[in-house]
């Protein structure tokens, strides 16, 4: 049995997630962008936000989308990234009837994700213990910087905090030994993302087991043990060897060429994954000696004459465009492409063609663009039938429709500053 009691759009077919009911008190991003999820696989998501203030990220700006008059509207960027297909319910949870408002959503709930310091919500009531005890059938995902045990526990934790103490920051930007060299963070918030990413697999494979057991369980994701998770090669590089690997900028430990190139009119990416791909690299740069030149006719080899090899290959590539060179190689199955900024990642028409822009009208803005979800199920496809909510835009339907007060209650809570 689930809980969800939102309407599936005629015709539509319901979404895979579609009667799973998602408690989402968690903010920023690793937190929302698991539920965000979710919420497009189909599940009601209920975000509940502090009245009068909201997500963190509903003031995260400039930038702010432009409203009727073209103006700067309240709405930011960066709370579009990650909060659609949500009902956004305001509840002050320090207020003792607020506390029992949750709770009451808890009881009608299958999810619950927060994002608080550990042990933060004891205190309302609200901590894993206590609302198992209610509703025993809850998956209840606790998101934190270092997880509910272990030394850091307690700390707060930020994503560019977790890339350096992760270890991410050690492997990515330009050896100290180049001009620019040093450390540098993604630059997307990376480790919130993956976090919300394996957060939201954690909570489906947690579904999948109370369909067989009847019982909930608590899911403790941890932004340090997803960086650690994440750095995949990197990782098992110095396992298996001890040896630190160091920042390479776009080079590949393993792989070469595997890195960004100069042309005629700025950079490419060539990613040589084998030595045929290398043979008719030569052959179409005009240079088939260097495939049989036995310091590169390996990828062995070239790893090891790395030094030699790139700088011949630097003034190569700078005799065409980058447009000619990816037009050459890709006739000849050699992976090559541009560096795009973000107006030609838009334009492009692949992207393009997958639809991975979207667009939804929203209350306060003419519309906003969103990136479209890349999941692709045949059957039971994403759905996008919410934009980014509102602060409290849907306080009374959710309070009525789920809990089923009357309009005169509701409007006592708000006289009483709960909702």
């Amino acid at each position: 049995m689930t809980h969800s009691d939102t309407a599936v759009a005629a015709g539509a077919p319901a979404g895979a997630l579609s009667g799973i009911r998602v408690l989402d008190l968690s903010r920023v991003l690793a937190g929302p962008w698991a539920t965000q999820i979710l919420g497009d696989l189909g599940a009601d998501v209920i975000k509940i936000e502090r009245p009068g203030q909201g997500d963190d990220t509903r003031g995260w700006g400039p930038p702010w989308v432009p409203d009727e008059s073209g103006q700067a509207s309240r709405v930011a960027a960066y709370y579009l990234c990650a909060n659609r297909n949500k009902r956004s319910v305001t509840v002050d949870m320090a207020a003792e009837k607020g506390q029992a408002l949750i709770r009451q959503l808890v009881s009608q709930s299958d999810v619950l994700v927060e994002n608080f310091k550990v042990g933060g919500l004891a205190r309302y009531g609200l901590d894993y213990a206590s609302v198992h005890a209610l509703n025993p059938r809850l998956v209840y995902c606790s998101i934190t910087g270092f997880g509910q045990t272990g030394p850091y526990a307690p700390r707060a934790g930020y994503d560019f905090l977790i890339q350096g103490l992760g270890g991410l920051m050690s492997v990515t930007g330009q050896p100290d030994t180049q001009p620019g060299g040093g450390p540098v963070k993604v630059g997307v918030a990376l480790t919130d993302i993956l976090t919300g990413l394996y957060a939201a697999n954690a909570i489906q494979a947690a579904l999948a087991a109370r369909a067989t057991t009847g019982q909930g369980q608590h899911i403790d994701m941890a932004l340090l043990d997803v960086q650690v998770a994440c750095l995949a090669n990197q990782a098992m590089n110095y396992l298996a060897t001890g040896i630190s690997p160091g920042r390479m900028g776009n080079a590949h430990p393993s792989i070469v060429p595997y890195q960004d190139f100069p042309t005629a009119d700025g950079y490419m990416i060539l990613a040589i994954g084998n030595d045929g791909q290398f043979i008719r690299f030569c052959e179409e740069a005009g240079q088939p000696d260097l495939a049989s030149d036995q310091r590169f006719a390996t990828n062995r080899a070239r790893v090891e004459h790395r030094d030699e090899l790139i700088p011949i290959l630097r003034h190569i590539t700078t005799a065409r465009t980058t447009a000619q060179w990816v037009q050459a190689l890709e006739s000849r199955a050699v992976p090559c492409g541009p560096i795009n900024a973000m107006a030609q990642v838009f334009e492009d028409p692949q992207v393009k063609a997958r639809a991975l822009k979207i667009d939804m009208a929203h209350p306060e803005a003419v519309s906003v663009p969103l990136v479209a979800n890349p999941i692709r199920l045949s059957d039971t496809p994403v759905d996008y039938r919410l934009p980014p909510p509102g602060l409290g835009a849907h306080t009374a339907e959710v309070l009525s429709q789920v809990l089923g007060l009357e309009t005169p209650e509701i409007d006592r809570l708000r006289t009483d500053g709960v909702i």
